[in-house]
This record gives structure tokens, sequence and C-alpha cells, in this order.
């Protein structure tokens, strides 16, 4: 049975930042791996 689209991408876990383990508020889909403060440049 085919999924719609949709529901898939909207029942995806929320991410996590893979430094410090924090949910990440940007989209379920993006690439991104780490939260805005784990990703500052330093």
């Amino acid at each position: 049975m085919l999924v719609n689209v949709v529901e898939f991408f909207k029942n995806l876990p929320a991410k996590k930042c893979t430094e410090c383990g924090e949910k990440i508020t940007e989209q379920h889909e993006c690439y991104g791996t780490k939260c805005d403060k784990c990703s500052e440049i330093k």
C-alpha cells in the first residue's frame, strides 16, 4: 500500500542534535544534524 507523501513527512520523528541531543526545530526533512547552538562557528 502506498503512503501519502504528506503523511510520510508529517510522521517523521523530530530530529535531535548529534552533539547535545537537543531537539532541532528545523524541518524534519532537512539535512542539518546540529542545533543552532552547536553549529555556531567557534
